[in-house]
């Protein structure tokens, strides 16, 4: 298949470019695969069509300021840098912005307390920087860094200090991830505790979500993408109540692409998921076979993108395109900040 057959018309004054004042006030498009079918409803409702036996599972990834702001040695030129991977103390891999003026040897001062070398010079505006810093290297992010929002939000003003809390989940506990699992943005305290009152089961796992999944596709042949690995963990508990779960026959719901993706990754030959660290380095597209999840809830994903690809593997590329033109007609509000869709 060709990546070219993923594609759909939006027009931008349906990109979310501010959350919503609750975050369980967005929109919820409900599909169901049996009877390839969509229709519209609201997140707030999302515990009627769940379930008492089903096993919701999260991804409590959070996510850091990992955008800097910064000078050049000696010029005084301004520079963003984005830190998308840690690979040693010290040490990490960023997208650098302008990324010709930053050669190995370049230096950049992020004020008093911070400042970077860039000692190799990777592909596609990728360097690795190597830091010094005054003080704790994560105590200074949190005062200097931004809160990384996707490209597609386009504010004058950049990110504000709302987005430090919504462009997180309330759930969110392990710091590490450079863009939030957006699925889970819609849940509050009174959606969880609904869920729970109703009779649904949750388990947490983490995987941090890194530059890959957002990584355009670039290749024509989706057989030839290859999505960057992206680390998770999934404790002993989370593990085996998954496994009960699956082994009683109840449904697995997965909150995101990015839990589906950890989950997939984690499963062994036996159709069991394994406890501890890994790598995530599964590339889901059609034709993949699922061996966990029974549902999942997403909000809708760019074109042609890795995430719609996913999407699309789990209901049928006819089945999320056609949802996706319901979803433009009916004015949802799309991507990151955006609404969300129920898939079953």
């Amino acid at each position: 298949m060709k990546i070219s057959d993923f594609n759909y018309e939006l027009p931008p004054e349906l990109i979310a470019q501010q959350p919503l004042e609750r975050r369980d006030a967005s929109r919820m498009l409900v599909i169901d695969r049996r009877e390839r079918t969509c229709h519209d409803s609201e997140f707030s409702t999302l515990p009627s069509y769940l379930k008492p036996t089903d096993l919701l599972v999260l991804n409590d990834t959070r996510v850091f300021p990992a955008r800097l702001h910064g000078k050049r040695d000696p010029t005084g030129g301004a520079t963003e840098v984005f830190l998308v991977q840690k690979l040693e103390e010290s040490k990490w891999e960023a997208l650098v912005r302008p990324a010709h003026r930053l050669k190995a040897g370049s230096r950049v001062q992020f004020g008093d307390e911070l400042q970077a070398e860039v000692i190799e010079v990777l592909d596609m505006g990728l360097r690795v920087l190597r830091f010094e810093s005054t003080g704790s290297f994560e105590d200074i992010l949190d005062r200097i860094g931004e809160t990384p929002l996707p490209p597609y939000i386009k504010r004058p003003e950049g990110s504000a200090a709302q987005d430090r809390e919504r462009y997180q989940t309330i759930y969110a506990s392990s710091r590490g991830a450079v863009a939030a699992p957006t699925a889970g943005l819609h849940f509050s305290e009174e959606i969880l505790s609904r869920l729970q009152n109703h009779g649904a089961d949750i388990a947490r796992i983490t995987l941090h979500v890194g530059y890959g999944t957002f990584e355009p596709v670039r290749v024509e042949e989706i057989a030839e993408h290859h999505v960057a690995a992206e680390t998770f963990e999934i404790g002993i508990e989370a593990a085996a109540k998954i496994n009960q779960a699956r082994d009683a026959g109840k449904r697995i719901i997965a909150v995101g692409t990015t839990t589906t993706r950890a989950l997939e990754s984690a499963v062994d030959e036996h159709g069991q998921i394994v406890s501890g660290k890994g790598s995530a380095t599964l590339t889901i597209t059609p034709g993949y076979e699922f061996k966990v999840i029974n549902g999942l809830i997403t909000n809708f994903h760019l074109p042609q993108s890795s995430l719609l690809l996913l999407v699309s593997a789990f209901a049928g590329r006819k089945l999320i395109l056609d949802a996706y033109r319901h979803a433009v007609q009916s004015r949802y509000r799309f991507y990151s900040y955006g609404d969300c869709m129920l898939i079953l």
